[in-house]
């Protein structure tokens, strides 16, 4: 049997990490290894030991990384904001596959310069504020990508657990697929060989197969990679 790549995956340093286990059972699931990185541990890791990063959901982002607005309906982690935002660097240096899930798909797009919504709630026109862990919301393809190569549809149900949402797109971002509200609920990035970021929560959902889809690429894709050490231009 081939070995199992570690995937990193981030959270808080809560102790209940929910979120945690059902990312590290759906990465088992789809062959791979989870390693949770917290704030408090993460520098007791080699970065170089991942073969993909995850970078999971939680509290809001600090406003003032994106020039917007706090919310108020959430902790701000700032310890947590800078050590994601040196795993999702590390990622985009070294072309390392990231899945961005809920606050990870919105801190990587911060990350690539854009900004959010502060809240969505009153924005909202089709869809319901009710946050819920089945799927009973509805995303729509908007383009074809690695997303909608592992969905294999167009349309797909959702689950949704927040009350922020990208704005502006970060440079080299792109929406393949946005909920009947028209918010982004996935975003890729055509410079990087495997980057995805989703609104929702696939780790939740891991009874669907078209959710345990995302891991499974994602996996597949940490086989053959390495982080690779990127050479300064000049010095070719």
């Amino acid at each position: 049997m081939a070995e199992r790549p570690l995937i990193a995956v981030t959270g808080s340093d809560g102790r209940f990490p929910i979120a945690w286990w059902a990312t590290r059972f759906s990465v088992f699931v789809a062959g791979g290894k989870a390693v949770r990185l917290t704030p408090s541990n993460f520098r007791s890791h080699e970065k170089e030991r991942f073969k993909a990063v995850i970078i999971g959901g939680g509290s809001d982002i600090d406003a003032d990384l994106y020039d917007g607005e706090s919310s108020g309906h959430s902790r701000i982690d700032r310890k947590r904001d800078q050590f994601e935002i040196e795993m999702i660097q590390h990622a985009l240096d070294t072309h390392l596959p990231i899945l961005g899930i809920c606050r990870g798909a919105q801190l990587i797009n911060v990350v690539l310069g854009g900004s959010l919504f502060p809240s969505i709630r009153p924005l909202r026109k089709r869809t319901s504020n009710r946050r819920t862990l089945l799927p009973r919301k509805t995303a729509v393809a908007e383009s074809d990508g690695h997303l909608r190569e592992a969905m294999d549809c167009d349309r797909w149900r959702i689950n949704s657990l927040h009350h922020q949402a990208i704005d502006r797109l970060g440079e080299g971002a792109r929406v393949v697929a946005r909920d009947l509200d028209s918010f982004v609920q996935a975003i890729e990035a055509s410079s990087h060989p495997w980057l995805v970021g989703v609104q929702w929560h696939p780790e939740y959902l891991f009874y669907v197969k078209r959710q345990r889809n995302i891991f499974t690429e994602l996996v597949r894709r940490a086989r053959g990679s390495v982080a690779e050490t990127l050479i300064p231009e000049g010095e070719e």
